[in-house]
């Protein structure tokens, strides 16, 4: 399985994640095409190499209109936006994964509902393109395991839209908190450095990564510039790519933490089960699925269950509270194997096509043709969903070199 590791040894924004990939070998081409889709005018990636202190790497930077130009978003404005591009289901349910933390954290701290937070620091489409950048740079270096060292927090202050806020900001104390995640101290002892860890930033890596080393094969190491440059601190990242030893074996051991939340209920209409379980993977749900049972007293009940990732599950919970009539929630971490897996997209016969590729000790196991869109060209064309599926599975399979 090949993972990225991020050590966040000078801490980690946005751009510097991106920067990173980048220097890996992340083909900024890709990027781009993947952002113009989203239909944001004014919006660009620049790269340039750059040094700080004895390390040089790749410095990102995001050309956006100036804040005063640009609109104040909301989560259902975000939302549109990234369901509107191209991107991949993977990165598109990422991306949205992270930027409803995001707002879930703001709504939190400044005692307000989800849906009246304005995205002002961390929302804006600078913000968007780190985001997107770096979901969509994972996913052509066909990474399929996310992890990341402890993030330094640095003292002082920042000025914001809101005023001054103390280090690290409160946004990425509550996404880190949120998702367990460590709290390192400052690599070196001074008053001086910044804000180490922004809320973008803490927003992705504690929603794909785990806060863990895992043992690697190395085979490209990735260097993201910061734009401060303070003498005592390197403001770098550096991303770590290589296999792991589950390849090797093919399935070796378990590789990926997840979250189960449960609960019965047996006094809920069952025309509200379907909304509660497009509520939950909305908001990052792997999977979610009703069970019948028989509770005391030999009612007819059903249980559900949700399978999640850590970092969602008091986000999963709040909405198994709000939208069931259950009255309480039990929650217990597993570990599961998972396959290697990439999403490909290609011309079809039919037109642009994605698949998902499922593989073991990095060979093909299986490939899978994205339903929505082999629905719309399936309605563009006039023809069976099954024609469609078959077609584009055959394609797939002819491209991959695949029997």
């Amino acid at each position: 399985m090949r993972v990225a590791y991020f050590d966040c040894f000078a801490g980690a924004s946005g751009d510097m994640l991106l920067g990173a990939l980048l220097d890996a070998g992340a083909p900024l081409e890709t990027i781009r095409e993947a952002l113009d889709t989203l239909g944001l005018s004014g919006l660009r990636i620049e790269t340039a190499p750059d040094r700080r202190g004895p390390l040089s790497g790749t410095k990102a930077t995001v050309v956006a209109p100036p804040p005063e130009r640009q609109s104040h978003r909301s989560l259902s404005d975000i939302r549109a936006i990234l369901s509107g591009g191209t991107l991949s289901q993977g990165s598109r349910d990422q991306a949205l994964r992270i930027f409803g933390r995001l707002a879930a954290a703001e709504a939190a701290i400044h005692g307000m509902p989800v849906d009246e937070v304005h995205f002002h620091e961390v929302g804006a489409m600078d913000a968007i393109a780190d985001v997107v950048g770096t979901l969509v740079a994972l996913e052509v270096l066909a990474v399929t395991g996310v992890y990341a060292s402890a993030l330094p927090g640095g003292p002082g202050m920042v000025q914001s839209r809101h005023g001054a806020l103390p280090l690290p900001a409160p946004a990425t104390l509550a996404l880190m908190a949120e998702a367990n995640a460590p709290l390192a101290p400052p690599p070196v002892a001074r008053d001086d450095l910044g804000e180490l860890v922004t809320p973008t930033a803490a927003a992705i890596l504690t929603t794909i990564a785990q806060f863990s080393q895992p043992a690697m094969t190395l085979t490209r190491i990735g260097y993201g510039i910061g734009t401060r440059d303070h003498p005592a601190l390197p403001n770098v990242l550096r991303v770590w790519i290589g296999e792991t030893e589950e390849v090797a074996s093919g399935i070796g051991g378990p590789n990926g933490e997840v979250q189960l939340l449960e609960t019965n209920v047996d006094n809920m209409s069952p025309e509200l089960h379907g909304y509660l379980a497009e509520r939950l993977l909305e908001a990052g749900a792997l999977d979610a699925w009703f069970t019948p049972i028989q509770m005391k007293k030999g009612r007819p009940a059903v249980q559900l269950s949700v399978l999640g990732r850590p970092a969602d599950a008091a986000t999963l919970a709040g909405i198994i509270l709000r939208e069931s009539s259950t009255l309480g929630v039990r929650t217990q971490r597993m570990q599961r194997w998972e396959a290697e897996r990439e999403s490909v997209t290609f011309e079809s016969s039919l037109g642009s096509a994605t698949v998902k590729v499922k593989r073991l000790g990095g060979e093909v196991a299986g490939i899978a043709p994205e339903y929505e869109v082999c629905r719309r060209l399936a309605a563009s064309h006039q023809l069976p969903l099954a024609e469609v599926y078959r077609r584009v599975e055959a394609e797939a399979r002819a491209r991959l070199a695949v029997p």
